[in-house]
């Protein structure tokens, strides 16, 4: 029985070199990885690395008074932060203040600009069908392009050419003419092909007399839309609800202005299920957006290009609405059902930003900016130097109290330190483009706490071995005595520093966050160290002869211990002897 106990106490001590070589090689290999992907730095949080903080207020839809609520307040913040990390911003900040305002917080980032401009934007989109349009404003002396609906714009532009020496009331008389004729085909499809329908608004002036309030309202906006103005663009139809007709602005093809009549939506943004950017390698279309609908949704969307498909031009298309603008009116041929496209001159950035909105939904809020402003890393700065000066004095503090108390067995613990401080940092420069991790004050704190978690794994290791020592043990059989015995207390400590880390990831939001992240990181990080580098270091140390035979300034001296002479190596040995002199 006693040989093989023997040979396993060898095997297990011959092992420490394979543990060591373990963790350099791979301290090496991710300290290769930080340095081959060029991020050789933590990215830094806004109070860090500062950047753009925005107020949001929402403001109430038409004939919805209550919609401002602690429901639909939530949902919007829920949204935004989804729409931020879709991009991959880093330590993007969302939260409500007070009833109606929403406070975004963004750091700088190659991603802060596109980030900005997607939080407020409402995204709700509407599939409507096209009623009529022509070309608007300043853009309507210009030649249009072929386009999608090339024979329409063509059409609309003459007739805007050949009035353009009329009066403004003849105009507005004809656009409006043309609006009832959109609004009664979009009724009734067979007087939409009755020339006697046209020619009796036409001959007849007072015929527009017989015309409804709100036909009569609608004829008057798009008459006086002027869509190459920014200010009207962004009023067009504003109050309109998706069951009813509006007006609206888009841009065709060779970038000019139209203004539109466009009948009810049909399908909206909540029936589409996902979509994506992707080049289009078939067509010189370059990027396009993809959408899939949902089984309502593709039934709906079925069901609008089969009616369509029968009309004639530009009856025969339905505008793509986003938030009030028109950003594609595509012509139908034929019944379609589960996925479309928007197709258009788009960007990359362009096609995945709304790709992005769409993903994730629309707000249930309308937002207006009632403040932007930059926030500077000076502050935080001057924050992250205290701190840092903060570690440093409890860094040295807690390095003078190992070499005093424990002397030779503190060249261990401040190894340890120092392997645990570059896994530390290599991991967050890595963490940072994989996952988004940044560094910020908070998180900063939680680094400094953990360096007192990591002394406490050595002070409770190199205790067990003075407890077996002061037994009359030697240092070797002390050493491989004392390591079960302080392994189940240092696993029970970092398991529950662990578990209070996650505990606080999970119910807190923004800063804190960061706190808890790097407290349950480090966590991991010691009993990885302590595991594959302290314990095998320390079994390697005990064969020395300086740390073996108790020298004075080991931190193992015997004497200083309070053992007794002669020293024994185990327990069993000693037994019969202790029995003999008794």
């Amino acid at each position: 029985m006693a040989a093989p106990k023997k040979g396993r106490s060898a095997s297990a001590q011959s092992r420490p070199g394979r543990s060591l070589a373990l963790i350099l090689i791979a301290i090496a290999a991710l300290t290769g990885g930080m340095f081959a992907s060029g991020h050789t730095t933590p990215r830094l949080g806004i109070d860090l690395a500062g950047g753009t903080s925005i107020t949001l207020t929402a403001t109430n839809e038409p004939g919805q008074p209550n919609a401002i609520n602690k429901t639909n307040m939530d949902t919007a913040v829920d949204i935004m932060n989804r729409r931020v990390n879709g991009l991959g911003v880093s330590e993007a900040e969302v939260q409500t203040q007070g009833r109606d305002n929403i406070i975004v917080n963004i750091p700088k980032g190659t991603n802060s600009k596109q980030a900005r401009e997607q939080v407020g934007t409402t995204a709700k989109l509407y599939f409507r069908p096209v009623l009529t349009t022509e070309v608007s404003g300043a853009d309507a002396s210009a030649t249009p392009s072929p386009s999608a609906s090339s024979s329409s714009k063509a059409t609309d532009k003459a007739t805007s050419s050949s009035s353009a020496s009329a009066t403004p009331s003849a105009t507005a008389t004809s656009q409006g003419r043309a609006v009832t004729d959109a609004l009664k085909a979009d009724s009734t499809p067979s007087a939409s092909g009755s020339p006697s329908s046209s020619a009796s608004s036409s001959a007849s002036p007072s015929a527009s007399a017989s015309v409804d309030p709100a036909t009569a309202k609608l004829q008057a906006a798009y008459a006086a839309l002027d869509c190459s103005k920014a200010d009207v663009r962004a009023k067009a139809g504003d109050g309109a609800k998706p069951s009813e007709p509006t007006v609206a602005c888009g841009q065709n093809s060779s970038g000019q202005w139209q203004k539109y009549v466009l009948g009810p939506a049909e399908v909206a943004g909540t029936d589409i299920k996902k979509a994506g950017a992707v080049f289009d390698t078939q067509s010189a279309a370059g990027w396009k957006v993809t959408m899939d609908f949902t089984s309502g949704g593709s039934k709906k969307f079925a069901a609008i290009t089969g009616k369509l498909a029968q009309q004639q031009p530009p009856q025969n298309q339905f505008a793509i609405v986003l938030d009030g603008e028109v950003v594609s009116d595509p012509s139908v041929s034929q019944s379609l059902s589960g996925s479309a496209e928007i197709s258009g001159s788009f960007t990359q950035t362009e096609a995945q930003d709304l790709a992005n909105m769409l993903k994730y939904g629309a707000l249930p809020l309308s937002f207006k900016e009632s403040s932007v402003t930059t926030v500077t890393a000076a502050l935080g700065g001057e924050q992250l130097h205290a701190g840092l000066i903060a570690g440093a004095i409890g860094l040295a503090l807690v390095v003078i109290y190992l070499v005093i108390y424990y002397r030779g067995l503190s060249v261990i613990a401040i190894a340890s330190l120092l392997v645990s401080a570059i896994l530390t940092y290599v991991l967050m420069a890595l963490l940072g483009p994989a996952i988004g991790f940044a560094l910020n004050l908070p998180a900063v704190c939680g680094a400094i706490v953990a360096i007192g978690i990591t002394a406490d794994s050595f002070i409770v290791f190199f205790e067990r071995i003075r407890d077996e020592i002061r037994e009359g043990r030697s240092l070797r059989p002390a050493v491989e005595r004392a390591w079960p015995r302080a392994r189940r207390t240092i696993l029970v400590s970092d398991f529950v520093s662990f578990l209070a880390a996650a505990v606080l990831f999970i119910v807190t939001v923004g800063k804190v966050q960061g706190f808890a992240f790097t407290l349950g990181l480090t966590t991991v990080l010691d009993v990885v160290v302590v595991f594959f580098f302290t314990k095998p270091l320390m079994t390697i140390l005990a064969r020395k002869k300086f740390f073996a035979e108790g020298h004075s300034w080991s931190g193992l001296d015997p004497k200083r211990l309070g053992a007794k002479p002669p020293l024994r190596r185990t327990r069993r040995a000693s037994a019969p002897v202790d029995t003999k002199e008794a």
